[in-house]
């Protein structure tokens, strides 16, 4: 049975993925002071930080129109599983699953779509696209698919450190005093998704570097039977704290696979220049 994975730009393609021919992106649009920027193979990630660092108002995104995941579900496929940002920080969520539902009202069932809430962003996308993926060509149906991969969410955690919250406060999900006192004493909060895909605060180190080691060793603390699952890092235009996270985690774990990418549009929007994120 041929399948499409569809995934909302905010979940980075790895080359492999984009050379696999199963997967394919719908782009989420970047408005900042006025300028539209489509997060797709345009995006320059080191114009839109700098529009972001000279900004005063900061940057806005808007979710892909039904319209959009409509052309997606197009082509040869008849098993399509859509894969977007928490529905908690998107409206993309949303968009996904009423396309579906008009596509199925004019097409029948032709096709069979399911929309996965990731309750992540970024790579948390990427690696549950792949393991969609990973059902599909062990021959599972799709039925069986949906419900694994739905567990494989519900088992999935999201951890994150950035440079700076100005985008977060910027955009309302921080406090401007959290923010500044962050910024002025250089604490680092390591930050961390809910269960429902919401942001919280895991914990804090003083400088970039002590996060990060406290990142790994709070998702060491909550992950299981490492070997068997894939960690995936995505980086806002610092691959060295990135290749600096996987060396730690590999001094204390063994993982299936450590995957790394840049972060894409909506990532580096939320990331912001050197901020790191790691899902599993």
């Amino acid at each position: 049975m041929s399948y499409k994975i569809v995934i909302d730009s905010c979940g980075e393609l790895s080359d492999e993925m984009k050379a696999d021919g199963h997967f394919c992106n719908v782009a989420l649009e970047l408005e900042v002071d006025g300028v539209t920027i489509r997060d797709d193979e345009s995006f320059d990630q080191k114009d839109f930080l700098r529009r972001v660092k000279e900004s005063l108002r900061g940057p806005k995104s808007a979710c892909p129109s039904p319209e959009s995941y409509i052309n997606a579900f197009e082509g040869e496929a008849e098993h399509i599983y859509v894969v977007t940002l928490s529905g908690k920080l998107s409206g993309s969520y949303n968009s996904a699953v009423l396309a579906a539902k008009l596509y199925q009202e004019e097409h029948g069932d032709a096709k069979k779509i399911y929309v996965f809430n990731s309750r992540s962003a970024s790579i948390g996308e990427t690696i549950i696209g792949l393991k969609a993926q990973e059902m599909e060509e062990a021959g599972a149906d799709f039925e069986e698919v949906v419900q694994k991969v739905e567990e494989y969410i519900n088992s999935m955690n999201t951890f994150f450190v950035l440079e700076s919250l100005e985008t977060l406060r910027k955009n309302g999900r921080l406090s401007n005093i959290k923010a500044f006192v962050a910024n002025t004493l250089n604490i680092k909060p390591v930050m961390g998704s809910t269960k429902e895909g919401s942001i919280q605060q895991l914990g804090q180190a003083r400088g970039m570097k002590k996060a990060l080691e406290k990142m790994v060793s709070d998702m060491l603390l909550k992950t299981k039977n490492c070997e068997n699952r894939i960690l995936a890092i995505s980086h806002c235009n610092c691959p060295e704290r990135a290749q600096f996270v996987k060396a730690q985690i590999e001094k204390l774990a063994k993982f299936k696979e450590i995957l790394i990418v840049n972060t894409a549009g909506v990532s580096s929007m939320y990331a912001n220049d050197g901020g790191v994120i790691m899902v599993v």
